[in-house]
């Protein structure tokens, strides 16, 4: 067989049956906004810490709804909560409250010292 250099890329597709979102549902009662949502991206287009880091409240967003929380707590603290993304958004999504919230929420069971 001859070897033309391709090969095959490991699958993207999630198994959300294996995922917990008990922590999305607990953040969309804390912050009702989050439904509202549609991923535009103004929010990272307009992001101050976007400018300084590789912050995206998209990419922490979309990565929080499908249950993905491993290395969210560390990449939230890069957000400087100034709110220019709450201000621009077309949908009224309270960002900065999503961002306090999420924060805590990942942050618990550190506090609790529960997995």
């Amino acid at each position: 067989m001859i070897d033309f250099g391709f090969a095959l890329k490991e699958t993207r597709q999630e198994n959300l049956d294996k995922t917990s979102l008990e922590k999305f549902y607990r953040l969309q009662e804390l912050v009702p906004s989050f439904k509202r949502c549609f991923q535009c991206g103004n929010c990272s287009a307009t992001c101050s810490a976007r400018q300084f880091t590789d912050f995206s409240i998209r990419r922490v967003h979309t990565s929080f709804r499908r249950g993905e929380y491993d290395g969210l707590a560390d990449e939230l603290r890069k957000c400087m909560l100034c709110g220019k993304c709450t201000l621009v958004c077309p949908r009224g999504v309270n960002l900065r409250a999503l961002i306090m919230n999420m924060r805590e929420i990942l942050d618990e069971p550190k506090k609790t010292g529960k997995r």
